[in-house]
């Protein structure tokens, strides 16, 4: 009577070809991911990006109160959530906003650091090849030490 199964050979070639692909997988599925998060950091940048501009464009019209030592940049990133007073509104207290929430930073580590600590500032008087953080922002970074597909480090984006 013939016996029914696999033999130990039989199986031990199904676990190489099965290993076999999955080598051949992994890698394609990291370059996935990494694609993946550096489109959410070209995003995030772009709506950080377009909301301080946004900010310095209702500046120069007059719709935010500014003082002489201000260069119409926001201080900091949680007042384009919060808002600012509009002064060419008649509605008295009536806000602009700016964003409704600051994205993330996709390549920081910790997921329980607010949004807005997630990224590193540049103000107005800083130099563009030497970011430092000031009074204002006037351009975000990314704070990750890592290298995009493209060759460029994130925080060059």
């Amino acid at each position: 009577m013939k016996s029914r199964g696999f033999t130990l050979i039989e199986l031990v070639i199904t676990v190489a070809i099965v290993a076999l692909l999955a080598t051949a997988v992994v890698p394609s599925a990291q370059l996935v991911y990494q694609r993946e998060r550096e489109s959410q950091l070209r995003d995030a940048l772009r709506t950080i990006r377009n909301a301080i501009d946004s900010y310095k464009f209702a500046s120069d019209q007059g719709r935010i109160k500014l003082d002489m030592t201000q260069t119409g940049y926001p201080p900091d990133l949680s007042v384009l959530v919060d808002g600012v007073d509009d002064l060419k509104n008649p509605k008295e207290g009536k806000k602009v906003y700016f964003l409704r929430s600051v994205p993330r930073d996709p390549f920081y580590p910790g997921a329980t650091t607010p949004a807005a600590e997630t990224w590193n500032y540049r103000s107005y008087a800083s130099p563009a090849d030497d970011p430092q953080p000031g009074d204002d922002i006037y351009d975000v970074h990314s704070q990750s030490s890592r290298t995009g597909l493209n060759g460029v480090p994130y925080r060059e984006w």
